[in-house]
């Protein structure tokens, strides 16, 4: 008997016993090498060879090999924080326009350089999802799927997450009730969850009450196997139980009491996230990245006009929101009586162009013109969020003409409320008496003698806000430019990059405008 060890391709030692008789029939066959190989099947040969262990001797082999210049801070937090952790559980923190993106794909490809990671999941908010894919796309020559409801039908029978290895996919998609299930049992070396801070809970005494989406984030953290990466410019909501509960998705139990971690932000120890401030961001010569802020509230009071109209509006909303809450029927519909109470805040005019639409609404119900119907599914405040501009102006503009009303005296009833309300909207804009408005105008013209020729920037939720305000502030003789969801440059001349695309993006930001 001869014993022949042999090491076969998977790396696996194998003893085989072979009878001595049968070793005259083993022929062996000798490898000759002719170097009539093509040069480049050599080099790529070579290549591979080469960064199977490139990152032994290049520490920094993913920002080498991918199309982005980062920053000392975004090198500071991928290579001395992340990716020193032998297992990967951390929180980015950075203010915005830190580059967490560009953090999260160098960290995304220095793992898969390392084979750390093979299988990668990254949750987003929606209106983020193709900015995501052709980010790593174009920066990093990462190309990940994106999977929504239409992929997940066009593979009926079964689990899609376990079908391709570099995933994007919709926070709100995945939180859903028919879909967060199919998620549980995939694993994934590395998840990552922009605006991660959307998966809240809240306690109230010892009753902690969940979201929808912080079930995924326990979900997430389940099929992180074993890596979570979280991103975003808000962690902290003013509360520190809200905190602890979060990063409780991080590392569970890490933290048992608010007090612990408190003490462990003070103290410079926590070994879960960084945080740093646009003050502290520097390049590489040590130059502040970005201007110093100021910060100043502006207080105001309202008028009397805008007190009353005020309390009438908002005793209409309790009213409606309280049927609709007794009506199972119709409860989604309470949560839409919230836009109105949003539009009250954002100025009178968009409270007053709401009621018009509401009432005109009811008028074409009575008229036969339309019909009084619920929607199609609960209304969701924090997916609207989510759209982009243009689709949250349409949705809400929907959501905020429905009724609960039953029959026909309901509904007479309802259209006088709102005419009186519209009316009194009318009064306030006509008199020129809301307070902010005139607030405005006057901290405007302080900010232009102080900085004669600067430019101003003024951000508004509304779409009917920004309109109104357009026209006001070219009454007081400045020049305006508006920039919203609705007029943004399409994606494919973004994409191209031309030299008359990159003038008109510069002139909108060097011109007065809102967002």
């Amino acid at each position: 008997m001869h014993i022949i060890g042999a090491t076969t391709l998977t790396g696996k030692h194998i003893d085989q016993l072979i009878p001595l008789a049968e070793m005259a029939d083993i022929s062996l066959d000798v490898v000759r090498t002719d170097f009539s190989s093509e040069p480049r099947k050599v080099f790529l040969a070579l290549e591979t060879k080469r960064y199977r262990f490139a990152s032994l001797y290049d520490p920094l082999l993913a920002m080498n090999a991918s199309k982005v210049d980062p920053l000392p801070h975004q090198i500071e937090a991928v290579y001395g924080y992340v990716l020193k952790l032998p297992r990967v559980r951390f929180l980015i923190a950075d203010d915005p326009g830190a580059g967490k993106t560009i953090m999260a794909g160098l960290i995304i490809k220095e793992m898969k350089l390392r084979n750390l990671a093979k299988r990668i999941l990254i949750v987003v908010p929606g209106h983020l999802k193709d900015q995501w894919r052709r980010e790593l796309k174009d920066r990093f020559e990462e190309n990940f799927i994106v999977i929504d409801r239409g992929l997940l039908g066009a593979h009926y029978g079964e689990n899609v997450w376990e079908r391709y290895n570099q995933i994007i996919t919709s926070m709100d998609f995945a939180k859903r009730e028919d879909i967060l299930p199919s998620l549980g049992p995939a694993r994934f070396d590395l998840v990552v969850v922009d605006e991660a801070h959307k998966m809240s809970a809240y306690a109230y005494g010892d009753k902690v009450t969940k979201t929808d989406r912080y079930r995924l984030g326990e979900v997430l953290s389940k099929v992180a196997d074993p890596h979570l990466l979280f991103l975003t410019a808000t962690p902290h909501k003013g509360d520190p139980e809200n905190f602890r509960l979060f990063i409780d998705l991080l590392e569970p139990g890490f933290f048992a009491t608010s007090e612990m971690l408190r003490e462990s932000i003070i103290n410079k120890d926590n070994p879960l996230f960084i945080r740093r401030m646009k003050e502290d961001l520097k390049d590489f010569e040590g130059r502040p990245l970005f201007l110093p802020r100021y910060v100043k509230t502006v207080g105001f009071r309202l008028s009397d006009e805008e007190k009353k109209l005020y309390n009438d509006v908002s005793r209409y909303v309790s009213e409606q929101y309280n049927r609709a809450l007794w009506n199972e029927r119709r409860r989604g519909i309470a949560f839409a009586l919230v836009i109105l109470q949003r539009r009250l805040a954002s100025s009178t005019y968009a409270i007053l162009k709401s009621l018009e639409r509401r009432k005109r609404r009811l008028e074409d119900i009575i008229e036969g013109v339309e019909r009084t119907t619920a929607p199609d599914r609960a209304f969701d405040i924090e997916e609207v969020e989510e759209m982009s501009e243009q689709d949250r102006w349409k949705a809400e503009e929907l959501w905020e003409t429905l009724s609960v009303a039953e029959n026909r005296q309901e509904l007479d009833s309802e259209i006088k409320t709102l005419g009186e309300l519209i009316e009194q909207a009318k009064a306030i804009i006509q008199k020129e008496s809301e307070v902010k408005v005139s607030q405005l105008r006057k901290t405007m013209g302080e900010l232009n003698s102080k900085f004669p020729g600067t430019k101003i920037l003024i951000f508004t939720e509304s779409k009917d806000t920004l309109d109104y305000l357009e026209k006001k502030i070219r009454s007081w003789g400045y020049s305006v430019n508006v920039i919203h969801g609705g007029r943004v440059l399409k994606r494919e001349l973004r994409r191209r990059g031309s030299s008359r695309t990159r003038r008109r993006s510069w002139s909108l930001q060097k011109r007065l405008g809102r967002a």
